[in-house]
């Protein structure tokens, strides 16, 4: 067996500036990573884990280095031990479930023992300046009816409560990106809750949140940055109601199954999100998305064009990729 590996750096110019509480990104960079064996290639995309340092440049280094064993046959299970969880990880573990996809002639949903139908994803509304800016995106958005809304600590309240007028019909939930104290959670989320938030992801900051041990919330919370991998679970589960599994985070999908199969054993309700990105991103974390409650895989949705051929956005509704696209 030999196989080429090849890494390519890409950059998908954002069709507005996004907004988070931590800053704002023009565009979502990316490093795509092709295996190619006896002429059909696997290819996978990653972004990475921003806040901790992770760049095209570092993602790439690191496939690079384990190209030797790639190229002499290491699997998706072999791969687990060659890479930590990141980006790295993520875009190679993508690249093999897509080639072994192609060689077997057998779905990545059907080797993953999950379905294979379209799903409803959020659509993300960036922050804005003022509330009533935050409810005009979410008006001009008259066919989607899900949104996931980004906050800070500049009334927080105000923005879902205008977004709520503006669009009575619509469905929400909100996140934090590590913006808010304990203190300050415990008044914004009986408010949020009685606005009809559905779901809480990660107010309180990664590595600060031990006072949500024992915490009531009036909407659910959902960790994020405070449960990037299995061996993050158990804590992670003491605190929180459901995990936003990132396949850029927990290092591609064959982890992901597994994190996700472990936290519905713990009885914790599932997200499937997503760093940005194109439909190559999505497509692996379409087939997790088949196990959870809130889906959030609208990143071809905020960039200017997306690869060609990827997903179908309709509605909300989230098709499969074709078969020649990914897995």
């Amino acid at each position: 067996m030999k196989r080429n590996i090849s890494v390519q750096l890409e950059s998908w110019p954002c069709i507005i500036p996004f907004r988070i509480s931590s800053g704002v990104c023009d565009d979502f960079p990316c490093v795509v990573c092709e295996i190619e064996q006896d002429g059909i290639v696997g290819r996978g995309e990653a972004l990475g884990i921003y806040n901790r340092g992770e760049t095209t440049e570092t993602i790439a280094a690191q496939i690079l280095d384990i190209s030797d064993a790639l190229a002499s046959g290491a699997d998706r299970h072999a791969l687990l031990e060659l890479l930590p969880n990141g980006g790295a990880r993520c875009a190679v573990d993508s690249a093999l479930w897509d080639l072994e996809a192609q060689q077997s002639g057998i779905s990545a949903w059907q080797t993953a023992g999950v379905s294979a139908d379209p799903v409803e994803t959020v659509f993300t509304i960036g922050l804005e300046d003022t509330p009533e800016q935050m409810a005009a995106k979410a008006t001009a958005a008259a066919d989607l009816s899900l949104f996931k809304v980004k906050l800070g600590n500049d009334r927080p309240v105000e923005r879902i409560a205008a977004i709520r007028a503006a669009r009575p019909d619509s469905r929400l939930i909100v996140d934090a990106n590590q913006a808010w104290t304990f203190a300050e959670l415990q008044v914004i989320a009986p408010a949020l809750h009685e606005l009809g938030v559905l779901m809480i992801e990660q107010p309180l900051r990664r590595g600060e949140d031990h006072e949500l041990e024992g915490f009531i919330s009036a909407a659910p919370l959902c960790a994020d940055e405070s449960c990037e991998y299995l061996g993050e679970l158990n804590e992670a589960a003491s605190r929180y109601q459901m995990i936003n599994i990132k396949l850029d985070k927990c290092g591609g999908l064959t982890h992901g199954l597994e994190l996700a199969k472990a936290a519905a054993d713990r009885g914790l309700g599932l997200m499937i999100g997503c760093m940005g990105g194109t439909s190559l991103s999505m497509a692996p974390s379409h087939v997790i998305a088949q196990l959870c409650e809130f889906v959030d895989i609208d990143g071809p949705l905020l960039i200017k064009k997306d690869r060609e051929g990827g997903l179908v956005y309709d509605r909300g509704m989230v098709s499969l990729p074709p078969t020649h696209f990914w897995g």
